[in-house]
């Protein structure tokens, strides 16, 4: 058994032991069941480790196996991509999804996205069919040059419709919910066409539109459901200068909830306020210098008034908020175990936030899973620097996600790198001793005796 055989026979062991509590399926729709809020899923920090959803696809590699490429652990050291000893599927580069280095394919492929179901921000409805006739929006349409997601919502949004859909990275058309209800929903991965307007947003694809409710990056609006999200002006493009706007929260119960996913802002003087909506009180306030605290913050307010400004040089992500109304303001037996209460805060907009006193049942539960966690590490490693001499490793032609080529390259638009080094017995060009070559090739198995004759000849060509 190899060193990935082992790590994932332990990960899989270990497993149940590292799952969130009340994690199940269900509607995308919901935003306690969305694991992504940008539309790139750059901020997925979810457990999907192959390229397929439910076991299907080809397993990922360790992205602290993969120094040899230009994204690994070592090159996240504070763990802002999300990397580390894990093989969970990541988007460190801001591609358009979130995707993973698998084993090394006699084509040469060594990354592929992976489709994640639940890695949808809410909002986005999904991948129709669209043939044409009748179209699968049957509102207005037009094309652009620029398009991106948000171009197509605020078109369709002063339209007066309720849905936008992106189509072959150009074009957008509009419609309402009866459109949907003899639509046609398409493999999520048939919408795979870059926005010609912004390089990390999908806009549909061939014959397939992606379809969002127009209310995402609204610049205003009213929300009573029970829960839902509200995103920052033009999302998920940055928020622009000078914005001004407002949201009014009224869902059913007696308190609110709420959850920062994403926050930034560009700097102080960009500004978002929460008030109470009665009495136009201030509760919190945050900007680019004081974020919000980490995890729920629970305000004694049925009804809640945000306003967000940004001042004539304002450009950033943004945020995207989640809500839920309580029943009970003092007490809510719905909320998940360990969740922090954040008391009201006084009027300067100072951030308090508690976690559950040592003793707890919960702080109990969490010594338990650390234990466990640091133990299953430790035997990690040993066995890591027990079988490491075992390894040995083939030949790779790698463009794209690799690592800068190692000779000239051949051509204006992309490079090519051959890496060496000596598998068992098969003798190879390779300049011994040479610790860039070998630092480089770390990481890929044997490849076939035919493919290895095949790149013996090409390597003799160049």
């Amino acid at each position: 058994m190899g060193t990935q055989d082992l790590q994932g026979f332990l990960f899989l062991l270990f497993l149940p032991l590292l799952q969130p509590r009340g994690a199940s399926a269900g509607s995308l729709h919901s935003p306690g069941l969305s694991e992504c809020f940008q539309v790139n899923g750059a901020d997925y920090r979810g457990h999907q480790n192959r390229t397929g959803p439910r076991g299907a696809g080809r397993p990922c590699l360790f992205w602290d196996q993969t120094q040899q490429h230009s994204y690994s652990s070592a090159s996240d050291p504070q763990g802002r991509w999300g990397l580390g000893a894990h093989n969970f599927c990541r988007n460190p580069d801001g591609d358009v999804q979130p995707w993973c280095y698998v084993a090394e394919t006699e084509e040469g492929i060594y990354w592929r996205y992976c489709d994640i179901p639940t890695c949808h921000m809410p909002g986005y409805l999904g991948c129709f069919v669209d043939s044409g006739a009748p179209p699968a929006l049957s509102g207005p349409s037009g094309t652009s040059t620029k398009l991106t997601v948000q171009v197509c919502l605020r078109f369709c949004r002063m339209k007066g419709y309720q849905l936008a859909g992106v189509e072959a990275g150009y074009a957008c058309f509009c419609g309402s919910e009866s459109d949907l209800a003899r639509g046609r929903l398409a493999p999520a991965t048939d919408c795979d066409q870059i926005c010609f307007g912004h390089p990390g947003q999908l806009c549909g694809g061939d014959g397939r539109l992606g379809v969002y409710e127009v209310s995402v990056g609204s610049c205003q609006g009213n929300w009573t459901a029970p829960q839902g999200v509200i995103y920052s002006p033009d999302f998920p493009d940055e928020y622009g200068p000078d914005r001004n706007c407002s949201w009014a929260l009224g869902p059913p119960g007696a308190a609110l909830e709420l959850t920062f996913r994403l926050f930034e802002l560009a700097d102080p003087r960009d500004r978002l306020e929460l008030r109470d909506a009665a009495s136009g009180s201030l509760l919190r306030a945050f900007d680019g210098a004081r974020p919000p605290p980490p995890g729920p913050l629970r305000l004694g307010t049925a009804a809640l008034l945000l306003t967000f400004r940004s001042d004539a040089r304002g450009h950033a992500q943004g945020f995207a908020l989640t809500y839920r109304g309580l029943q009970d303001a003092a007490e809510d037996p719905a909320a998940p175990e360990g969740s922090a209460q954040t008391p009201a805060a006084p009027l300067d907009g100072a951030n308090v936030s508690c976690s559950p006193r040592p003793g707890t049942p919960q702080a109990a539960m969490g010594a338990r899973v650390f234990s466990t966690v640091t133990a299953v590490s430790v035997l990690l490693l040993l066995l890591l620097g027990l079988l490491r001499p075992l390894r040995r490793r083939s030949c790779l032609l790698a463009p794209g996600k690799g690592s800068p080529a190692l000779g000239p390259s051949r051509g204006p638009r992309r490079s090519w790198a051959v890496w060496y080094r000596q598998p068992r017995g098969v003798p190879l060009p390779c300049s011994p001793g040479d610790p860039q070559v070998e630092g480089s090739a770390a990481g890929y198995r044997p490849l076939s005796a035919s493919s290895q004759s095949s790149l013996r000849s090409l390597i003799s060509a160049l």
